[in-house]
């Protein structure tokens, strides 16, 4: 007598954890490279959350260092090349982490940066990011020009 045996996603990550850390750190780098060749598709539906607040630096700068006189810009090509509204500061040629991140909340816009926002835009979600940004006040202060540090960031936002 012949026993089928259903194979079902905790068993198939059990069984990955129970594989040498060697074999199974290659084995989730691979699936995960693999998973990475498949597009994104977004459904559109509605918005899962009413605000969007970001904070940290160029992996998620969408534009608020061109109003700076300083060196940390993307406003001119290659950047932006494949992004939907061409180049606006992203320090990327397409969208970021948090602009997937947003779409899939459903939101139909792109989070706008602090430095172009108004005061009825920001209840809807803000990107306080800034390309150099760091966790210290002293960052940047070797640098001609403005450096947002993390705690100048925050102060924007709750001050």
């Amino acid at each position: 007598m012949l026993h089928s045996k259903s194979i079902s996603p905790t068993s198939i990550l059990s069984s990955i954890t129970n594989m040498s850390s060697k074999h199974g750190l290659l084995f989730r780098v691979l699936l995960i490279a693999a998973l990475m060749q498949f597009r994104t598709f977004v459904v559109i539906g509605e918005q899962q959350v009413p605000c969007y607040f970001l904070f940290g630096d160029s992996l998620v700068d969408s534009g608020n260092n061109n109003r700076f006189v300083k060196a940390e810009k993307a406003n001119y090509p290659p950047y932006g090349i494949d992004f939907p509204q061409g180049v606006t500061g992203r320090f990327t040629n397409g969208l970021t982490t948090p602009d997937i991140i947003g779409q899939l909340l459903g939101f139909r816009d792109f989070t706008p940066p602090y430095a172009t926002v108004s005061n009825e835009e920001i209840i809807r979600g803000v990107n306080y990011a800034s390309a150099g940004a760091g966790i210290r006040k002293e960052t940047g202060m070797n640098v001609v020009g403005k450096i947002w540090s993390i705690v100048s960031i925050l102060d924007f936002f709750f001050f």
